[in-house]
């Protein structure tokens, strides 16, 4: 890992598994994301309205981690995000929303 997340940039931290995880919604992941979930107007959009499917969260996660732990998988992650629970994981999503309607 290579530091904790940085708002400034905006990264937002999700501790899964004991493990320090920073999300950055970099133009990379976003794209590498639209590229599996569709535009991501709409990916807001299904939010926004309580739509967004538990697997286009964990691909949006996937897809904006910075740094991959060993032997970190999108299933591992998937897994990680439902034993955290929705209620922790919400937080999270919206600061990732938040970016790419807001930018930096």
């Amino acid at each position: 890992m290579s530091g904790p997340a940085n708002p400034a940039r905006g990264e937002c931290g999700l501790r899964v598994d004991g493990c320090d995880l920073v999300l950055r919604p970099s133009f990379e992941a976003l794209v590498a994301a639209e590229g599996e979930l569709g535009p991501l107007f709409a990916l807001v959009e299904r939010a926004v309205e309580g739509r967004l499917a538990l697997a286009e969260l964990v691909t949006l996660f996937w897809h904006c981690l910075r740094d991959l732990p060993d032997g970190m998988t999108r299933e591992r992650l998937g897994e990680a995000v439902v034993q955290l629970g929705l209620a922790k994981a919400t937080p999270v999503l919206r600061a990732l929303l938040g970016q790419i309607l807001a930018g930096r």
